[in-house]
């Protein structure tokens, strides 16, 4: 391990390392052996009995945790943690155990900068937001011009902060999902895919900060007002999300070629932080299911019973019907499936060459790369289309123009954030419509009189001086 890492960062790579920290795993686990005060045998969360964070005798257990955190940080050099669901942690401590490893990951790093995310499916706006402060919210004045985010923030004292880096956004990827597919069983019903869904996830990282969702019939998530969009991960794959479809099919067999690389440009040119999933980037075609190698045959057998009862619903089956269905999760021959094929990165060379080429106009442009800096607002054109406006000092603004619909005419367009910076009129500068990516070359066409958008598109402008 130490050996990979080494060469990563040779490369110019840095090495995140995904940390379970809110259950051990259900074969092999001999730590209830030595004390009984590890686990919290009251109660049980969805892997069993939860860790002792904040209990009796919690005090040796949380050295335990915090003490791996800097192991792995001094020992291997990783460069950061994935937190692995988050929510599921149960600690009433006054300062969460998660914060406590985080504090102390960083303090071993020393000179070194890590990145701490956190997966949390309560949408936990505290975990980035700074030990001792909390936001408190409170309605604009009538007689003042409001911030770009609508609401004035007052600090108060409070040790509810984590000090982590990023989130991970479920919110973008059901969006895009419902957007791309129509899918609407499961939680997926909780969203619809429109315009606004996107322009909000830039704007406000989660699209759920306290409202209730028909899921799990519950309330989800807490205020994000005044935390920055790169705070936010976002994706439209992940190994939770390809593997909850039951068949494992990858996103870009569920939709069309145009609506999926306007949905890729999107998601890479936005103003969170991106996440691509193994092979995403080349147009892998081989599935990504569940797999585990159990050699308990007890405990195997409750994990595949799990698995068809969480994925019944995303199915449209029965609970049993999906337990005939899904494959056995030690069978070798299912982990075979999913093994990367890569040759296809030549196979599929129009999608490896989009993905390359949007991730070096991220990483290059002198307005995409400064992702929310300047401000960003956005306006919905149509029932499946949208702009994201990027401004900027100096007349270098971007305009994101997002089509998942048919070609689109607008006339009037009255929308004020379609007008171009003063003195300048609007260029070309990328287009997921370039033969480049397979695309049918169809031209986003603005005049001051009407626009025209292509299908299936999503098109980067920028200002040039008007002739």
């Amino acid at each position: 391990m130490r050996a990979f890492i080494d060469r990563a960062h040779s490369l110019g790579l840095a090495v995140i390392l995904d940390v379970v920290y809110n259950h051990f795993g259900p074969d092999g686990n001999y730590l209830a052996v030595f004390s009984d005060d590890y686990l919290v045998r009251q109660k049980e969360n969805e892997w069993g009995n939860p860790i002792n964070f904040d209990g009796q005798n919690s005090g040796p257990v949380r050295e335990f945790f915090i003490t791996n955190a800097r192991y792995w940080i001094e020992e291997f050099h990783f460069d950061g943690f994935r937190f692995d669901a988050t929510h599921a942690i149960r600690d009433q401590s006054t300062e969460y155990i998660i914060g406590a490893v985080g504090r102390a990951a960083r303090e071993a790093a020393g000179a070194r900068s890590i990145v701490l995310i956190a997966e949390n499916d309560l949408q936990e706006a505290k975990m980035v937001r700074p030990l001792g402060f909390e936001f408190r919210l409170q309605a604009a004045p009538h007689d003042s011009a409001p911030p770009p985010d609508r609401v004035n923030a007052e600090l108060q004292t409070s040790t509810s902060g984590d000090d982590l880096d990023g989130l991970w956004n479920d919110d973008f990827h059901h969006s895009a999902v419902v957007a791309l597919t129509g899918r609407n069983e499961a939680y997926y019903r909780d969203y619809r895919g429109a315009p606004q869904e996107f322009i909000s996830a830039a704007k406000y990282g989660f699209l759920y900060q306290g409202q209730a969702r028909s899921w799990r019939k519950a309330l989800r998530g807490t205020p994000t007002f005044r935390i920055a969009p790169e705070v936010f991960v976002c994706f439209i794959e992940n190994h939770d999300q390809i593997a909850n479809t039951g068949p494992g099919q990858r996103l870009r067999f569920q939709t069309s070629p145009g609506r999926y690389r306007a949905m890729t440009a999107l998601l890479l040119l936005g103003p969170w932080t991106p996440l691509l999933f193994q092979g995403q980037e080349f147009g892998v075609s081989s599935p990504f299911q569940f797999f585990a190698d159990i050699g308990d045959t007890s405990v195997r057998d409750a994990i595949r019973r799990g698995r068809a009862e969480w994925l019944a619903p995303f199915l449209s089956l029965t609970e049993e019907e999906a337990w005939r269905t899904l494959p056995a999760p030690d069978d070798p021959a299912l982990f075979g499936r999913c093994k990367l094929d890569l040759s296809e990165r030549e196979k599929n060379r129009e999608l490896y060459d989009l993905h390359i080429d949007l991730l070096k106009l991220r990483r290059e442009d002198s307005r995409f790369r400064q992702q929310s800096s300047g401000g960003i607002d956005g306006a919905v054109l149509g029932s499946a289309s949208f702009i994201l406006r990027y401004f900027s000092e100096n007349n270098d603004d971007r305009l994101l123009v997002v089509n998942f619909g048919g070609r689109q005419i607008l006339h009037p367009a009255s929308e004020p954030l379609l007008a171009p910076p003063s003195g300048c009129r609007w260029e070309t500068l990328w287009t997921s419509e370039s033969p480049r990516y397979a695309g049918a070359s169809a031209a986003l066409i603005a005049t001051p009189e009407q626009w025209v958008l292509p299908a299936e598109s999503t098109v980067a402008l920028r200002p040039v001086l008007a002739n």
